[in-house]
C-alpha cells in the first residue's frame, strides 16, 4: 500500500496531514515536538503449543513473517520450570520489532484490514496505554490478517501488537492514534 514516491501511505499521511492536526490541537510550535510512533512489536507466546507439538513453532515463524513481513526471533527459556513441564532453551514465544517503512505498512493492514475482520468487534479499548507510552492490542487469532491461508494452518494462536509512541502523554497517544484511524470506542460519561 505505497504511494507514488514509493513511501508507505501512513508515513506521507502522517508528515502531511497528521503533524499539522496535532500542532494545531495542542498548540505545538515544533514539529518535532509532536508525537510519533517509535515501534511497533508483535510477540506470540507458544508455551502451550510446543509441548504438544515440537514442529509447530516453525509454523508460528512462518505465519508472523507472513504477516509483518519480517522473519522473527525465537525466544528461548533461560530455566527449566517442571510444573510447566519447560525444560531449558526450549522455544517459548515469537517476536519481531518493526520500525521504519515496514511498520507503517504493518499498521496500514492492522488498522484498515484486519481489525475490521475480527468477529464482534467493537473498537478498541483507550484503557490500553500503559505508563510510558505505549498501546497494546491482543488478537485472539491470527486469521483476521489477510496474508494467511486459513487451509493450510492446523494450529491456531494469537498474537499481541505493542505500539510505541515517543511521548508518554496519553491523550496525546489517543489522538495521534485516532487520526491515523485507529477504532477506539466511545467513553461512556
Amino acid at each position: 500500500m505505497k504511494s507514488k514516491d514509493n513511501s508507505p501511505r501512513l508515513k506521507k499521511l502522517y508528515n502531511e496531514t497528521i503533524i499539522p492536526a496535532m500542532m494545531a490541537d495542542f498548540g505545538i510550535k515544533n514539529r518535532m515536538a509532536v508525537p510519533a510512533i517509535k515501534k511497533i512489536s508483535v510477540n506470540v507466546g507458544v508455551g502451550k503449543i510446543v509441548v504438544a507439538d515440537s514442529k509447530a513453532i516453525e509454523q508460528v515463524v512462518n505465519n508472523i513473517s507472513k504477516i509483518t513481513g519480517q522473519r522473527p526471533v525465537v525466544t528461548k527459556a533461560k530455566k527449566a520450570i517442571a510444573g510447566f513441564k519447560l525444560r531449558e532453551a526450549m522455544p517459548v514465544g515469537v517476536s519481531v520489532t518493526l520500525r521504519g517503512p515496514r511498520m507503517y505498512e504493518f499498521l496500514d493492514r492492522l488498522v484498515n484490514i484486519a481489525l475490521p475482520r475480527i468477529r464482534d468487534f467493537r473498537g478498541l479499548k483507550t484503557t490500553s496505554f500503559d505508563q510510558q507510552g505505549n498501546y497494546s492490542i491482543g488478537i485472539k487469532e491470527y486469521m483476521v490478517f489477510p496474508e494467511i491461508v486459513q487451509e493450510s494452518n492446523e494450529i491456531t494462536h494469537g498474537l499481541q501488537v505493542n505500539i510505541s509512541l515517543s511521548k508518554k502523554n496519553k491523550e496525546m497517544g489517543t489522538a495521534l492514534l485516532k487520526k491515523f484511524g485507529f477504532p477506539f470506542k466511545e467513553d461512556k460519561k
